[in-house]
């Protein structure tokens, strides 16, 4: 039988620039052993999602200058809960049993991290969300 908690931490990609150091705080810890790998695995994803929430959102994005199309972003992520909620699903869906435990002892603080990464993947894929696609 196979263990979860090894399959999910082996599809994780590595990230070489998550460095590890002895004073860093706990939740500094979690987010760059288990948040920024998780987010990356789940990136296509992400952008995916947050198509289908301009869509659902009669595609105003498209008709935005990039600075609005910027706080678009950042109002989906901090402001719609229902999305917000939906993004940290898929992220808390990933976690290990382990790391689920570690993360309700310290939930709010780690949700702004998540949020906050999320949210600058998404402006860094801009380009790929700046693309009308047909529906």
């Amino acid at each position: 039988m196979t263990n979860r908690s090894t399959d999910l931490k082996q599809m994780r990609p590595i990230i070489s620039s998550a460095l590890l150091f002895d004073t860093m705080s706990a939740d500094e810890r979690f987010q760059n052993i288990t948040l920024r790998p998780i987010i990356k695995l789940q990136d296509e994803l992400f952008i995916e999602v947050f198509k289908n929430y301009i869509v659902k959102h009669k595609n105003v994005f498209y008709d935005l200058s990039l600075p609005k199309q910027l706080d678009y972003i950042e109002n989906a992520i901090h402001k719609d809960m229902k999305f917000r909620n939906s993004i940290k699903g898929m992220i808390i869906g990933q976690f290990t049993i382990e790391e689920y435990k570690l993360y309700i002892k310290n939930s709010s603080a780690l949700n702004k991290r998540m949020m906050h990464i999320v949210k600058d993947r998404l402006i860094n894929h801009i380009q790929l969300l700046s693309i009308k696609v047909a529906s």
